[in-house]
């Protein structure tokens, strides 16, 4: 079809139709100018705009009833007539207006809306709609002047009502758009810029309007889920950008005290115009913060993530324009923008922190000292009610009550102080963090794991790296909840108060809880940690920077009074055991009754022995306290840096006594501790950190070893040196290990076990440097060269000097054998001299007595101590020797020339212990045996023949018949663990001794009758490798 570009074309084809239709409105006729439309152009039909419409309005205005096909074709075509040209008059605008607000009035005298079909009613929402973007220019504002204002209020109360009464989603959805544009808050950009002045006119305006509308769109957002998201989204955006706009701070900043008067004829107008006054805005102001709150709670919980986005939107563009006069209802907005942070929708989650960066960018908060009161507040309701919620939500819904709480600080910024300053609302705050972070102290677990031996010596020296790894990941159990991200949340808490607030007002406040009561204690100090890491900025996510930088020596002077009161006696030296042992220092303070802190006594003081005995919730309790202040050492270490260093002399000291704790956590998370000094400290690992204060540390062992109070300390200190450092630390602790050598003469009875434990830590340390090894690796090497030299020489004569020193020897070691040894060095000279004349200066006894290396020296003595108290009256005691003597044989190994005759010195006392005595100190003294023969071989054949291997067969032999009947249980009593451990032994002891016929006859009859089906497997097994081992080696 031809197009009509110009008028006089144009009106040539639609003058018929339109006289047609002026003459009969019929639908035929509409459809038949809607057909000639199509062919008429843009510009053409602006200039017949008027003359088509008139045959259109006309129809409308027809009194009389009207078939609803005809006014929607009717409707239909003024939009797509509207839709090409531009209303440029404003009383065509207003006429246009009304005619097509009339087609949705009800019947005069009905309130309820015209019963019209859902196409008519959307058909005219949609003219009304392009009506209002093709006003022109100015023409637009012809409706928003007083005299309309009843026209307007036809429409919006038309359009309010479809919106909530309407079922159709489309005609709700509609309305509510079409209540938009004509508020002038279009979604398009379409429409002119309106200058301030304009603005206020509208604001004037549709302050009339604001009670209507807010009402019905509060009930349309809270309506039935069904109606759908889309619905209730433009319902709030429309909510919010009309109460933005009469509410707006800078529109109500302008408005006079007093209402101008109006002329006359403009009296009854004045009566439907609002004056937005302070009363008036004061009013209105409460009534919205019902409604906002409303909204809020329903908005909030929507399943749908687009109308909790719009959520945000509207919290943020009421905070952007509104923060003065809707100060009340930013309680409930804030809250709701706060909550949302930790939506299951990405889309809202990062909308709400970027609504919340700009609030703390713009300062929105800090310079609005009504919100940040109303912060405050909310922040006090929280803290009130937050024991509370943590008691009786779920983990969810304590993550967003948590989350809510640290929003509030984060918004808070730099004004937490004015928060902080505030008694009331400290108190409240601190004491809910000293609910909430209540650990559950029920594990027996943690008091049952404790650390045994010397076993982390043996590892390489990045297992120590990877365990203390593993024990600052500790997971710490809490009474209230169990959910990681609950306590992720709570250390960000934390943080920001100590970023933000001050820190000596908050450090002084924990610290008056933490010295309050035992019940705060633990929780005091994990606050106190986090504070300390917040205000340093580590790990602290905030939205704003503080105002003021930190003070680095405000910030060391507050770690220091902390570390201070964390290394006090009263709070170090808890009692995390009751093992006798760790609380007793021997059997006479055990029998007066009075009895020491595990791991040492506070001060000088003997506390008395607790009756009734302490509970395993204390001991719990107690173990996760030590542990929060290792930690806490941790955090202080990585805060400072290489500043740190300046407190090792008060730090390192303690925590290396928490190394050598007997309790697994204590030691692991102490441990942890080291290493993060290290890391901290720029050490490249601990045993550097340990030799290079090791002057300082040597001289505080030297001196608690002489109080009798703080041995125990001391001896912790030092195993645990020696378990992480290596041989250069000998020379430095020699002196140290004298004295207690020297102290331990002195005094047996008292302080035995005490010393035995730091004798244990420094032949474990002996082993570990100059071990066994080192002098296979000798022996291996010297038989090398002797059979290389023997080959090198070939068929080369034995020397008179070689035979006679060969024969020399021999005598020597069967003098040695059969015990005929002098009692004096001297003693043993003369009796060698008639032998053999003079020895020439070579003579290698001589030498080595004169070149003896000091860790052998010193094994020499530990082992003349041991064999004293190989015969103490305690078990513990006997059963400790037994321990420090295997490592003393082992150590003096590669030097036989020492181990034989000390070997013959401890043979009687070690036969009384292997014959008579408790099962636990005979098994230990069967290993010390077993040692023996290993490193001293065919020397101890005789003695072993004669004095041991007698009871050791009659006591196989009636075992036998017991193990025989005896039940599972049986595998788990000492008896049955002795049993294994000889028929274990005998074997390297047949081989290692070369027993003789008649003492392999002995073993064989005590081995064999284990071969019963009849025994415990495992007995049965070690039988049998038995006999497996002799037949190989005959």
């Amino acid at each position: 079809m031809a197009v009509f570009d110009t008028p006089q074309e144009a009106f040539g084809a639609l003058r018929p139709a339109c006289v047609q239709l002026t003459r009969a409105q019929t639908v035929e006729n509409v459809a038949r100018l809607q057909a000639h439309l199509a062919a008429v152009s843009a510009s053409a039909l602006q200039e017949l705009q008027e003359y088509v419409l008139f045959p259109l309005r006309f129809a409308l205005k027809v009194p009389g009833p009207k078939r609803e096909r005809l006014v929607q074709s009717v409707v239909q075509c003024i939009s797509s007539v509207l839709a090409a040209t531009c209303v440029k008059k404003q009383e065509l605008l207003q006429e246009l207006f009304s005619e097509l607000c009339t087609c949705l009035s009800p019947p005069s005298g009905s309130s309820k809306p015209a019963s019209l079909s859902e196409e008519l009613k959307l058909a005219v929402i949609q003219a009304l709609h392009t009506l209002m973007h093709s006003a022109y220019g100015d023409v637009i504002l012809s409706l928003y002047q007083p005299s309309t204002l009843p026209l307007l209020g036809f429409a919006v109360s038309l359009l309010l009502g479809l919106a909530e009464q309407e079922k159709a989603k489309q005609i709700k959805i509609s309305a509510l758009k079409c209540l938009q544009v004509l508020v002038l808050q279009c979604d398009c950009q379409e429409h002119r810029h309106l200058d301030e002045d304009e603005v206020q006119q509208c604001g004037d305006l549709f302050a009339s309007f604001l009670p209507g509308i807010s009402i019905t769109l509060s009930r349309v957002i809270t309506g039935d889920i069904k109606q759908g998201h889309k619905t209730t989204v433009s319902a709030i955006r429309l909510f919010y950008l009309i109460v933005g706009l009469v509410m707006a701070d800078e529109q109500l900043a302008r408005i006079p005290k007093n209402n101008e008067k109006l002329p006359v004829e403009q009296s009854r107008i004045s009566e439907l115009m609002v004056h937005r006054g302070p009363d008036w805005s004061k009013n209105t102001a409460k009534k919205l913060s019902l409604l906002l709150h409303k909204m809020v709670e329903f908005s909030s919980v929507h399943p749908h993530w687009k109308v909790r986005l719009e959520l945000v939107e509207l919290v943020h563009h009421l905070l952007r324009n509104c923060s003065q006069s809707l100060a009340d209802s930013f309680s409930h907005l804030l809250k709701a923008l706060v909550g949302l942070v930790n939506d299951e929708s990405s889309e809202v989650q990062s909308r709400c922190n970027e609504v919340l960066r700009g609030i703390a960018e713009q300062r929105i908060v800090a310079q609005n000292r009504a919100l940040a009161d109303v912060l405050s507040e909310n922040l006090h309701s929280l803290a009130t009610a937050l024991p509370r919620l943590m008691n009786s939500q779920d983990d969810t819904g304590k993550v967003s009550t948590l989350s809510l709480l640290l929003g509030y600080l984060k918004l808070l910024g730099p004004k937490i102080n004015f928060v902080l300053n505030s008694v009331s609302h400290l108190h409240r705050l601190s004491k809910a963090l000293m609910q909430v972070l209540e650990l559950d102290v029920t594990d027996v677990k943690i008091v049952e794991d404790r650390r045994w031996g010397c076993e982390s010596t043996c590892g390489p020296s990045g297992s120590l790296q990877h365990g203390a790894q593993k024990s600052r990941c500790q997971k710490k159990y809490f009474r209230f909840f169990t959910e990681e991200k609950v306590f992720q949340l709570l250390q960000q808490v934390c943080r920001v108060l100590g970023y933000y607030g001050n820190l000596y007002l908050l450090v002084d406040h924990f610290m008056g809880l933490y010295g309050e009561s035992g019940m705060y204690r633990k929780q005091a100090a994990m606050v106190l940690n986090e504070l300390i890491a917040g205000a340093a900025g580590m790990g602290v996510d905030v939205l704003q920077e503080r105002e003021i930088s930190l003070n680095m020596d405000d910030l060391k002077g507050s770690i220091m009074s902390i570390l201070d009161e964390y290394t006090d006696q009263a709070n170090w030296y808890l009692i995390t055991s009751v093992d006798t042992e760790e609380n007793n220092h021997g059997h006479s303070v055990q029998h007066s009754g009075l009895t020491t802190h595990p791991g040492g006594v506070c001060s000088s003081i003997l506390l008395p022995s607790p009756e009734p005995h302490i509970t395993t919730r204390t001991m719990n309790s107690n173990i996760w306290q030590i542990c929060i202040q290792l930690e806490g050492v941790s955090c202080f270490a990585a805060v400072l840096g290489k500043e740190f260093r300046l407190l090792l002399l008060s730090a390192l000291y303690p925590v290396l006594e928490k190394a050598g704790d007997k309790t697994l956590l204590i030691s692991e998370t102490a441990l942890g501790t080291l290493v993060d000094i290290c890391e901290a400290c720029s050490y490249d690992s601990v045993q550097s950190l340990i030799n290079e204060n090791s002057d300082y540390l040597v001289n505080g062992i030297s001196l608690n070893l002489r109080q009798l109070a703080h041995q125990l300390h001391a001896s912790q200190v030092l195993d645990t040196m020696l378990r992480h450092s290596d041989a250069s630390l000998l020379p430095l602790v020699e002196d140290v290990i004298q004295d207690v050598l020297s102290t331990l003469d002195q005094s047996y009875s008292n302080q035995a076990s005490t010393f035995l434990r730091v004798l244990h830590s420094v032949m474990a340390a002996l082993v570990q440097w100059f071990g066994s090894s080192c002098g296979e690796k000798h022996q291996q090497r010297q038989t090398a060269k002797w059979w290389s030299r023997t080959l090198s020489e070939g068929q080369q004569m034995v020397t008179r000097q070689e035979v006679e020193r060969f024969f020399l020897d021999y005598v020597r070691q069967k003098q040695i054998a059969e015990g005929n040894l002098p009692d004096t060095e001297d003693e043993e000279a003369d009796e060698v001299a008639p032998t053999l004349a003079k020895p020439e200066p070579n003579n290698s006894d001589t030498e080595g007595e004169i070149l003896l290396p000091s860790h052998v020296q010193l094994a020499k003595d530990v082992m003349e101590r041991c064999i004293h108290l190989l015969s103490d009256g305690n078990l513990r005691v006997r059963l400790k020797v037994l321990d420090v003597l295997e490592l003393c044989v082992t150590v003096l190994h590669p030097h036989g020339n020492h181990l034989l005759p000390m070997a013959h010195r401890v043979w009687p006392a070690l036969v009384t212990r292997l014959i008579s005595d408790d099962p636990l100190a005979v098994l230990r003294a069967f290993k010390v045996l077993c040692t023996l023969a290993q490193k001293c071989g065919d020397f101890l054949r005789q003695r072993f023949s004669k004095d041991v291997l007698p009871k050791l067969t009659n006591s196989l032999l009636s075992q036998a018949p017991a193990s025989a009947r005896a039940g599972p249980v049986y595998n788990h009593t000492i008896a049955f663990k002795l049993q294994l451990a000889v028929l274990q032994g005998l074997g390297s002891l047949c081989e290692k001794l070369d027993m003789g016929e008649s003492d392999l006859n002995k073993v064989a009859d005590a081995c064999l009758i284990y071969l019963s089906a009849k025994q415990p497997m495992k007995l049965q097994e070690a039988a049998q490798r038995w006999c497996w081992r002799e037949i190989q080696g005959t």
